[in-house]
């Protein structure tokens, strides 16, 4: 989309946004009025209603938008002095609008007047000429939103919508939200039971349910065998550590508002983990390592334990415990170049068999000359870090966006970007260099002439977190997992009782293949139970009858090109076991 119909949009769904802040005073006239920007496809407001509003009401409100719209009101700015406006603002009742006005600097302020002062808010544009221009509406849902995003000050509703010139333009993105919303993970997770979020254990806790911790094994599995194949060895590291690990780290003094409370065991002071790395510092000063160790490749699929805000938690992207597949890499300064580039052939290879292609590159490097105190170590390693890290992506020809200031404090990273399917991405898998632990360890090697150096330390999550990759996994297949990955490869389904004894042994043969596989033989139609394969998105289902029976053959209905036919059970198995070793995904075969 060009910038000009960019800023076009945002002027119609700021105007927008003022509409609606007008209709709710209309219809709700003693409410307090908070923000209401433009945002990525729409705009919202926050209220502080006198009674709680429920999405219901919400075509009554869309309803009274639309009439304002259409009286085809000219929008006028006018400035006021501090006065004027503190006036008008205690007059009208606006306190959130009075605490905003305090803030700012000015001798005179932006207001936006509707109409013949129809309505006036605190606002520095940009809108449209007249209310015809704002185009076609929809109000979409309503969200909790604490009072200027602190969870110390009142919850207000939040009510988002969007708006579009033409209703064209409006029905299609609500058309591709709708699609987009059958993909979301959360709703996926407990349709295909994949995993629960289960209050009485803990918000921001997920549980694995049986046929999501199918998945994760096989991922676990398949990851241990792709860092085994690289040399890597792996370790587990308990939850908690005691306080001197993270004080030597530096996690109590740059990281201590992430991490959870101390825990006292007897004169002891313990945490929860944050990070894996401490514990794998401590592994590695087990015994003495020479040059001729390095690189020294130590894995860990650790689960650790960060404080986040319940307004932020968000299915699996966000959670307070997470399991990391993490690693640890020990390497000198020559080595170093090297061990990136292998990382990032690890990461490639895996995303390919996954079937994951939508992600980016971000280079996270230091703002050291604004701010040097965010920072812990030798600013000539820094520099040695972020220089290497650059090489290494320019020389790959890897597009990516560097962001000074994002940094770890104790060094400079590359972030694999995830794009989800309503646009919006995080990032999901970290190589970060780091020299500056090293040295708080008081980590060493042996060179070759004899002296000690200190060896510089790779920190990476290919997968970053099990939970929040797989938040990604479920929705960029739409729960379509490659037939490698995904819970049950077969249901077999008999049509009736006395087609119940073959498919037991159908069940047993490809059971003995090594195939996973259930056999679906309750008391309900066929063409229910093929119905709830289908929901469950199998990705093959073996119906057997009396014409499979005669001819000692299946009948195969694949969700990738439906209509299989008959088929021998050994033919079925070895294409199978040909998809499963190719890695092909759903995805791929429907291009």
């Amino acid at each position: 989309m060009d910038s000009e119909k960019l800023l076009k949009l945002e002027a119609m769904r700021h105007s927008a946004s003022h509409i609606l802040a007008q209709a709710i005073l209309k219809l709700y006239p003693d409410t307090k009025l908070g923000i209401g920007p433009a945002i990525e496809n729409g705009f919202y407001y926050d209220f502080d209603f006198a009674e709680p509003i429920e999405e219901e009401d919400l075509p009554a409100i869309e309803k009274e938008m639309k009439k304002i719209i259409n009286q085809e009101l000219d929008f006028n700015q006018i400035m006021m002095t501090k006065e004027e406006a503190v006036e008008y603002l205690k007059k009208t009742d606006q306190v959130y609008k009075l605490e905003l006005l305090d803030e700012l600097e000015g001798d005179t302020f932006s207001f936006y007047v509707t109409g013949d002062n129809e309505f006036a808010d605190l606002c520095r544009g940009p809108h449209v000429e007249n209310t015809k221009d704002i185009g076609a509406i929809k109000l979409t849902k309503t969200a909790g939103a604490y009072w200027r995003g602190d969870e110390t000050k009142k919850m207000l509703t939040r009510i988002y919508g969007t708006s579009f010139e033409t209703k064209e333009e409006l029905n299609k993105y609500l058309n591709d939200q709708k699609e987009l919303e059958n993909r979301n993970h959360r709703k996926l997770g407990k349709q295909l039971d994949l995993f629960a979020i289960i209050p009485e254990i803990g918000q921001g806790l997920p549980v694995w349910l049986p046929r999501g911790y199918t998945i994760r094994r096989i991922l676990e599995e398949y990851m241990l065998d792709l860092e085994r194949s690289y040399g890597y060895q792996h370790i587990l590291t308990p939850h908690i550590n005691k306080e001197i690990l993270f004080q030597t780290s530096g996690h109590l003094g740059f990281y201590k508002e992430s991490m959870y409370a101390p825990i006292q065991i007897e004169d002891e002071t313990y945490y929860l983990k944050p990070m894996n790395c401490p514990a794998g510092f401590m592994v590695y000063k087990l015994s003495p390592k020479s040059y001729r160790d390095l690189p020294y490749k130590l894995g860990e699929f650790g689960t650790v334990y960060r404080y986040e805000k319940s307004g932020e938690l968000h299915g699996l992207q966000r959670v307070r415990g997470f399991t990391q597949n993490d690693a640890h890499l020990f390497c000198t300064e020559e080595q170093l170049k090297g061990i990136i580039n292998e990382t990032l052939d690890l990461l490639l290879i895996f995303y390919k068999d996954v079937g994951f292609d939508n992600y980016k590159f971000r280079l996270s490097t230091s703002d050291r000359g604004k701010n040097p105190e965010k920072y812990s170590g030798d600013p000539e390693k820094w520099g040695i870090a972020e220089n290497t890290l650059k090489e290494v992506l320019v020389e790959r020809g890897l597009e990516f966006e560097e962001m000074p200031g994002d940094a770890a404090f104790y060094g400079p990273k590359i972030d694999v970007q995830a794009v989800n399917v309503f646009g919006k991405e995080d990032s999901i898998s970290t190589i970060q260099l780091d020299f500056n632990m090293p040295k708080r360890f008081e980590i060493k090697y042996i060179d070759a002439d004899g002296s000690e150096k200190q060896p510089f330390v790779i920190h990476r999550a290919l997968i970053g977190s099990f939970e929040r990759f797989f938040s990604f996994l479920i929705e960029h297949h739409g729960g379509d997992f490659p037939l490698w990955f995904t819970p049950e490869q077969v249901y077999i389904i008999p049509i009736s009782e006395k087609h119940k004894e073959y498919a037991k042994s159908v069940f047993e043969e490809l059971k003995e293949a090594k195939i996973r596989v259930h056999l679906d033989d309750r008391d309900k139609s066929m063409q229910s139970r093929i119905r709830d394969a289908e929901k469950m998105k199998i990705p093959y289902v073996v119906v057997v009858g009396d014409k499979e029976i005669e001819t000692e053959t299946i009948s195969v209905r694949a969700r990738r090109n439906k209509e299989e036919g008959l088929m021998k059970i050994q033919e079925f198995i070895d294409n199978l076991k040909e998809e499963i070793r190719n890695k092909e995904s759903f995805r791929d075969s429907s291009k």
